[in-house]
């Protein structure tokens, strides 16, 4: 099995426009004659790769501890598309997708809200992006409030360069933070090797 980390650091990752930057700290240093390194970091659940839960733009929506394990875990579809898709190019793509869905578009594609609806009417559980949104800058809230009210994870900020288009296995669990609306996770494609079977 090859296993592809398709996650950005969470400190060095450039930050939504307006988001605070991520900082880190050293509060225990052995390079100080401390017992023990000890390390404190500040940062918002959307800094670097992170799950958006329904709660993020949805105040009856789910937190992310709220969301159910299997949703993070199974087959997914790698998409190559670029630009902010409609409800015509969900319509025609999704009868080739599993049930988690990752558009790889060098961080130019987007959902539009038509979009969206056809999604919130599908059987999708989690949509993926290698932009730091899944929504375009001018029309945010749409998007993400019809896909939260659908119950669709969202997975933003991916690192897809080098993956290939096609169907993977996905493991991207979220951090369990408690009532809080997205979290940061490390999200894994996997893949199983060709060749021959050893038994």
């Amino acid at each position: 099995m090859i296993l592809y980390d398709i996650s950005r650091d969470a400190l060095t990752t450039p930050v939504y426009e307006g988001d605070p930057e991520p900082k880190s700290e050293w509060l225990k240093s052995m390079e100080e004659d401390e017992e023990y390194n000890l390390s404190l970091i500040s940062m918002t659940t959307h800094s670097g790769t992170h799950i958006d839960a329904p709660l993020h733009f949805s105040d009856d929506g789910k937190s992310i501890d709220q969301l159910r394990l299997s949703t993070f875990y199974g087959k997914c579809t790698v998409i190559s598309v670029e630009g902010i898709l409609t409800g015509s190019d969900m319509e025609r793509l999704l009868p080739y997708c599993k049930r988690r869905v990752i558009f790889h578009g060098g961080g130019k594609t987007f959902l539009s809200y038509s979009a969206a609806i056809v999604l919130a009417e599908s059987k999708v559980v989690m949509v993926g992006t290698d932009a730091d949104s899944i929504a375009p800058p001018f029309d945010e809230a749409k998007t993400h409030r019809t896909l939260a009210r659908a119950g669709i994870a969202i997975l933003e900020n991916l690192n897809l360069e080098g993956i290939r288009d096609g169907e993977y296995d996905i493991c991207a669990f979220p951090i369990k933070l408690s009532g809080l609306e997205a979290a940061p996770c490390r999200a894994i494609l996997l893949e199983m090797e060709k060749g021959l079977n050893r038994r």
